[in-house]
């Protein structure tokens, strides 16, 4: 690990250990709550059925080459 990385862990620890404002406290444990959050509970019904549709595609080999897509999107691209 990069030992500037390690040096920031350490210092937000000692931080971290010797705080006291609750409201900080709070903020914190809500900020990592909600980057552990799995990205699949915050999208709607219809993207979980097109990833999985795609998903589906795939398993049964049911693909487009790159090079077809390219072309078909090139003048976007």
């Amino acid at each position: 690990m990069e030992s500037k990385i390690l040096n920031k862990k350490l210092e937000l620890i000692q931080w971290l250990s010797t705080l006291e404002d609750k409201v900080v406290i709070e903020k914190l444990i809500k900020f990592r709550k909600e980057e552990s959050t799995d990205w699949w509970d915050s999208i709607s019904d219809e993207e979980k059925k097109s990833i999985e549709s795609g998903l589906n595609d795939a398993d049964k080999n049911n693909l487009i080459p790159h090079v077809t897509v390219r072309k078909t999107y090139e003048k976007w691209l």
